[in-house]
């Protein structure tokens, strides 16, 4: 995660989806960037047991856990960038 809330890619995606099939978790939130990874080293079979949710932006893999509109966070204060 950028300091401006952007969600980068992240290696391992094969290794950690599996542990997660194995540990029995169904919903996987992943960066945007890492979907032609879930695409090409899952096997069909874990992708269709599993739900992926790829995020660009912290905000979207909150609302992906938690539910869109449950964190009280004010818009503004999250999309003020620096331009220096």
């Amino acid at each position: 995660i950028t300091l401006r809330g952007r969600v980068t890619p992240v290696g391992g995606i094969k290794e950690k989806v599996l542990g997660a099939h194995r540990a029995q978790i169904t919903k996987v939130i992943l960066p945007w960037a890492n979907r032609k990874d879930v695409e090409h080293d899952i096997a069909l079979e874990i992708r269709n047991e599993m739900e992926f949710v790829f995020v660009r932006t912290v905000r979207e893999a909150l609302e992906a856990a938690f539910g869109k509109n449950t964190l009280g966070w004010r818009r503004e204060a999250l999309l003020m960038e620096s331009r220096l």
